[in-house]
Order: C-alpha cells, then sequence, then structure tokens
C-alpha cells in the first residue's frame, strides 16, 4: 500500500483513496485544455481571473504566486490538475478570491505540504507551532474554493521523536468562507476551522466536502456549518487501543452564540469499531472563558464511533457535560442511545434554532 505522500504525488491521498473506495489516481498526461471549461491565458475569462499550472502553461506555476498577484478583491484562480507542494497563505487583503479546481474533481488538484506542529523553522527560531503548521492559511474574507484537495501529509511514522504531531491542511480564519466539493487531508487537526481574533465570529460552509484524520481532526472557534459532508477516521498503528481520537474539537468562544452546525452528513471508518468519540471540547490556554459548541444532526454516524461514551474531556476542569454539545435525529450504530445521559438530545423545537440559516444569518451560501 502506498503512504498517503507518495499517493499523493500521484494526485491522490491514500487514506482518502482508501477510504472512498477508489483507487489511487495515476499519472495522467497533459491535457491540451488544462483549465477546462474555464477557458485559458489566451481565452481569459475576464481581466480578474488568472490561471494556475505546474506544467507552465497558465499566468503561474504555483499557487502562492497567483494569490500575490491577484490583489484587490473579487479574484478568481483556476487550478490545473497537478500537485502544488508548497505552504499558501491568503491574507486579509485579497478579500473575495476564488479557487477553482479546474476539472471539476478535487482529487486531481492538490495543495500539499509536510510541516508539523514540531518541524523546526529553518532560521532556528524553534518550531512551527500548530497554527504555522497549515498547508494553506486563508485570513482573507469572502474566500471560496472548489473541487480542491488540501492536504498535509506529514506522517507520525517518518519522525517517532516528534511530541508536536499536530500537521495542518489548512487553516481558515476569514467570514464568510465556502467550501464546495472540497477533500481536506491529514491525521492530527486536519481542518482547523477559527477566525482571526476570539470577538470575531468568522462564519464558515462546507457542502458535499471530505474530512479524513484521527485526532481532533475538525477543531477551533469558527461558526461552522458542514453540510452533506463526509468524515472519515482512519486507523493507527502506533496505538494498540481504543480511543484512536476524535473527530470534532470545537473552542467556541463563549460570546458565541453558534459553533460547529454538522448535518445530513456521515462519520465512517477505516479503524476497529468504537475506536473514536464524536468529539471533545477545546479550551485552549488562551481563552479559558471558552464554551464549545456542537450540534450533529439528521447524520449517520458509522460504527466507528464509541455509541456508549462518544464524547470526552481534553483539560480537567472543561468537562465535555458543561459545553454545548447536542444531537438530534441522528441514525446508525455510532448514534444507538445506550446511556441516555451520555447522550444530549435537542427537542424539536429546539432543533429549529440549529439550521444553516440560523447559524449564518444574512450570508447564504447554501441556498
Amino acid at each position: 500500500m502506498p503512504s498517503r505522500r507518495s499517493a499523493l504525488t500521484l494526485f491522490a491521498g491514500a487514506g482518502a483513496a482508501l477510504a472512498l473506495g477508489t483507487p489511487a489516481a495515476q499519472a495522467r498526461p497533459a491535457h491540451p485544455r488544462p483549465f477546462g471549461r474555464y477557458g485559458s491565458p489566451s481565452r481569459r475569462l475576464d481581466a480578474r481571473t488568472l490561471y494556475v499550472d505546474p506544467r507552465g502553461r497558465g499566468d503561474h506555476t504555483d499557487v502562492q504566486s497567483a494569490v500575490d498577484a491577484a490583489s484587490g478583491t473579487g479574484r478568481t484562480l483556476v487550478l490545473a490538475p497537478g500537485t502544488y507542494r508548497s505552504t499558501v497563505l491568503v491574507p486579509a487583503d485579497r478579500a473575495e478570491l476564488t479557487l477553482i479546481g479546474a476539472s471539476g474533481d478535487p482529487r486531481d488538484t492538490v495543495i500539499v505540504y509536510d510541516n508539523a506542529a514540531g518541524t523546526p523553522k529553518p532560521d532556528g527560531s524553534g518550531t512551527y507551532g500548530t497554527s504555522g503548521s497549515a498547508t494553506v492559511t486563508v485570513q482573507a474574507a469572502g474566500f471560496t474554493a472548489r473541487d480542491v484537495t488540501f492536504a498535509n501529509d506529514w506522517l507520525r511514522s517518518d519522525n517517532p521523536e516528534y511530541t508536536g504531531t499536530q500537521a495542518v491542511a489548512i487553516k481558515v480564519q476569514g467570514d464568510r468562507s465556502a467550501f464546495y466539493g472540497c477533500r481536506f487531508l491529514g491525521h492530527q487537526d486536519t481542518l482547523y476551522a477559527d477566525s482571526l481574533a476570539l470577538t470575531a465570529f468568522a462564519r464558515q460552509y462546507y457542502r458535499d466536502c471530505y474530512v479524513e484524520g484521527d485526532v481532533d481532526f475538525v477543531f477551533g472557534r469558527a461558526t461552522a456549518v458542514y453540510d452533506r459532508c463526509h468524515f472519515r477516521t482512519l486507523t493507527r498503528t502506533d496505538l494498540a487501543s481504543a480511543p484512536y481520537g476524535f473527530v470534532f474539537a470545537p473552542s467556541t468562544a463563549g460570546a458565541n452564540p453558534r459553533g460547529y452546525l454538522v448535518l445530513r452528513s456521515r462519520i465512517t471508518s477505516t479503524a476497529p469499531d468504537a475506536y473514536y468519540k464524536l468529539a471533545r471540547p477545546w479550551v485552549p490556554s488562551s481563552d479559558l472563558t471558552a464554551h464549545p459548541m456542537l450540534t450533529v444532526r439528521d447524520s449517520h454516524l458509522g460504527a466507528g464511533i464509541d455509541a456508549v461514551t462518544p464524547y470526552g474531556t481534553m483539560s480537567s476542569g472543561f468537562p465535555w457535560q458543561d459545553q454545548r454539545f447536542a444531537e438530534y435525529h441522528n441514525t446508525g450504530p455510532g448514534a444507538r442511545i445506550t446511556v441516555p445521559g451520555n447522550r444530549p438530545q435537542l427537542s424539536a423545537s429546539e432543533a429549529r434554532a440549529h439550521t444553516a440559516a440560523a447559524y449564518l444569518g444574512d450570508w447564504r451560501p447554501h441556498t
């Protein structure tokens, strides 16, 4: 079996390919129309569109140089199929930026790097830390991505001496950030759905996306809606017993009335049954007033989720029972209510406040 890193060089993540029941994509010959229906530098859709192709047929060969060139607001970057191995920063002054994977299949267009929290910085000033490990960091408001894979292929097995094993695929901080048909691949801390500040209640929307990982692999303080998404928990060879990890670790600010909402989604696993918890609250040292919030509703929870004790506590003094965790109308073996006290359920009237519209307000990416 190829490692995630070797498979990603062939435009796919090994873990995701196996999880989805499809083989890792093979390298493909150069296509005469690398940007598909989105035009080309010679047939530009409009003056605000830039084309990126690692083979040199676009305006840029790497994503960061295209972001740097996309000054102002409302620019679009069309990415030709390929593996873009680099880190990318979308700063706050690149508002309303859109990234599009030209083929329409996110497995074809991969932005990937391999920093971990414990990776030493080249200048000797220390290690990257969790935030610094991100392959892609989005600070701009109004960011949109379609049909792109964001990945971090750092592996614990290659670095057994590391204690900082967080390795973020993408950190999203901007308000009104939307992702459609995207993939997020990693292990620990894959998708960091966050905000620019404690007082900034960044709204994010993920539709028809795929996320995989093991420890706290969807985490942060954003107001985030995950709609019809697929979450996949991975097996681990470094642990001999459960639990292997947690799917969600929200750190919602106490003043924020909306945290994470998961709806019409599914959770599957490559690990043994009941080896994963659904969530645990993250109350970071930088915000001891955090009041993590997660609602999972109308979703299918596979056998990989521990139905008896689906929630855990990350830090003493902040038990999950004191947080804003709830479920509603979930199905599947991981959703069985065997110990009612361990499965807080919304009433029908309470559930009416937990919708995409209620969480996202006047921003309507879901319509």
